[in-house]
């Protein structure tokens, strides 16, 4: 400490930032201050401190800082340097959930709406976020049908193309084909803008309710049902009106909540008067004072957001609430205003905002206890239950996939402190064995893998502490004899049976039973399961490239280059199957003609996957 004793005793009383290092040298900490003396000497000095503070601050061994001319100035720095070095200690927000959005780019010259989970800032425009049981395919589906703008991303050039179905049902005005200007195009776009915005929404309630009622008439009682769950979307976006607030504000409101481990803020969009939703986003970060945690939540989230609302109401109030303002009056070049409401609507629902921040803490811990228990305590269970020589911490699972004996595949699904590890997956195609015959296959793979251990192949493929067989005691021995060929001593091995969910070990003769609402069977049935799909999707990846393969090469006009750029922009045979004649066109060298022999020649195989 003798370096950080040092420096803290020449701290300038500048604005600045102030950068913390570990005694590697990495930077664990980006931090702001008007006054630079002050707040780095609270860390050290302040004897109230959080936990994670207290953590933090055991491991500075040495700090930097910056001087700079301005507050906002220290402001800009501290959010660049944050991106650039991403501190263990700063602020890393966690959406509780990728919500969808509606986005259009006003841009281009006939704007489309399509539904994204990205937000950039990019010029575009974004209507949501879609949660709380609306459905952001439905809402597009009812903008595109209300105002027949085109629901495609073709490029619209000066050349008239051929019209699609969806302009001979009524469901596009056709711009692609010329068939509408593109300022009777744009009158509808802004119709729908101002639909999505909070405005007029009786035309789409109008449309759907002809719509309904027609199709109820001529007994197409699927297609009036569709139309009654689009009406229920609607209501569900016709949120009721804040009537002491102006129509026309724009406002996020924002609390927040912590537990002494970690914080979450919860915001509540409104727009034109109504509330379109609310957010709530977590950070493993507590804070001094609720008010530094405030602005530097402000700072972080609106410095890349889409928009910002001309009015950002709080519970308390921010550190240099100014300060704040004219940093994002800059990002968003229009006046913003950050208020803390004392009574009213808008203390109302900053309370609001405040339930739902606790409640959602609250959950979370909730969740996060029972994640435990289905991961790292399942973990614990199966090694007392199973007799394990050692706690389970990397779990390897097996099983084999083929159709009569053709297309053999085996599959490797790991699991790491009871969860998923995607990354350590492998696939085998079963080299060695003839026929329909699982107990030979399991051999040869597990040979395959475990003749990879004390190689210089161990760092890719770690070592299992348990392997766990698909299958009952005919699997497990056949396995065994596997272990025994290749001496391997230290790897548990046990199997599961589907029939009566029985585990065989190599201890007993007797099957183990678990309670089937124990995590530590569920666990077991999640592993199980994942190896299964595993298997699965790799052999109908196998027979889905040999049966296009097949069918295309019996089409004249599709050759090599052809078939390997239809399987980069589909992938497999699936996504040819399901694609669109417009979608095939899209493929360099496939005119229309071209994919209506490939969609016929699909057709007429009859191929099922």
């Amino acid at each position: 400490m003798s370096v950080v004793e040092d420096k803290l005793k020449m701290l300038p009383t500048d604005p600045g930032v102030y950068i913390m290092k570990d005694d590697g040298g990495h930077v664990i900490y980006v931090g702001k201050a008007k006054n630079l003396k002050n707040r780095v000497r609270q860390y050290f000095f302040n004897t109230v401190k959080t936990e994670k503070v207290m953590a933090m601050v055991s491991h500075i061994k040495d700090f930097d800082y910056i001087i700079v001319n301005s507050e906002i100035d220290a402001l800009s720095l501290e959010n660049n340097l944050i991106k650039k070095y991403k501190p263990k200690y700063n602020i890393l927000l966690k959406d509780d959930k990728t919500y969808p959005y509606i986005k259009v780019n006003l841009k281009e010259k006939f704007p489309y709406f399509y539904i994204t989970r990205k937000i950039k800032k990019d010029g575009g425009k974004y209507f949501g976020p879609f949660m709380g049981g609306i459905n952001a395919q439905e809402v597009l589906e009812l903008v595109n049908l209300t105002y027949k703008l085109r629901p495609c991303s073709v490029k619209i050039t000066e050349k008239p193309k051929r019209e699609c179905l969806n302009y001979h049902i009524g469901k596009c005005l056709s711009p692609c084909s010329g068939r509408v200007s593109e300022e009777d195009y744009m009158k509808s776009v802004n119709a729908a803008l101002d639909f999505l915005s909070g405005g007029d929404d009786s035309r789409p309630e109008e449309i759907l309710k002809e719509a309904m009622l027609r199709h109820a008439e001529n007994e197409e009682f699927e297609a009036a049902l569709a139309c009654r769950e689009r009406l229920k979307s609607l209501e569900k976006l016709k949120v009721k009106r804040i009537t002491a607030l102006n129509r026309f504000i724009d406002a996020d409101v924002i609390s927040m909540a912590d537990n002494g481990l970690s914080t979450v803020f919860s915001m509540l969009n409104i727009r034109k008067g109504r509330m379109l939703g609310a957010k709530n986003l977590s950070e493993e970060n507590v804070y001094f004072d609720k008010s530094e945690g405030l602005a530097d939540f402000i700072t972080g989230y609106y410095k890349n957001a889409a928009e910002i609302p001309s009015e950002i109401i709080v519970f308390t109030e921010t550190a240099d609430t100014e300060l704040l303002e004219t940093y994002l009056t800059g990002l968003a070049d229009k006046k913003i205003s950050v208020t803390v409401p004392v009574k009213g609507v808008r203390k109302q629902l900053v309370d609001m905002a405040g339930v739902n921040a606790e409640d959602y803490l609250k959950k979370s811990v909730e969740r996060i206890r029972h994640k435990t228990d289905m991961t790292i305590n399942a973990c614990q269970k199966l090694q007392r239950v199973l007799n394990l020589s050692k706690y389970p911490k990397r779990m390897e699972c097996y099983d084999i996939s083929h159709i009569s004996g053709v297309d053999k595949v085996g599959s490797m699904v790991v699991f790491t402190d009871g969860e998923k590890d995607a990354a350590e997956y492998r696939r085998f195609k079963i080299k060695t064995v003839e026929g329909n015959n699982d107990f030979e296959s399991l051999k040869e793979v597990l040979k395959r893998r475990l003749s990879k251990l004390g190689t210089d192949e161990e760092e890719k493929f770690s070592k299992p502490d348990l392997i766990i067989i698909d299958g009952g005691k005919g699997q497990l021995s056949s396995v065994k004899q596997i272990f025994d060929e290749l001496n391997v001593k230290d790897i548990d091995l046990v199997s599961l049976a589907k029939q009566e969910e029985e585990v065989f070990t190599l201890h007993s003769d007797r099957s183990v039973l678990i309670d089937k609402s124990d995590y530590a069977l569920r666990l077991l049935q999640r592993i199980r399961d994942e190896a299964h799909r595993f298997a699965i999707t790799f052999n109908r990846s196998l027979r889905g490239k040999r049966s296009l393969v097949s069918v295309l090469d019996g089409i004249d006009g599709v050759g090599k280059v052809k078939k390997k750029a239809l399987l980069e922009k589909f992938k497999d045979l699936s996504g040819i199957m399901n694609a669109k004649k417009e979608d095939l066109m899209t493929v360099d060298g496939i005119g229309e003609a071209l994919a209506d022999e490939i969609i016929a020649e699909l057709k007429k195989e009859n191929i099922t996957l």
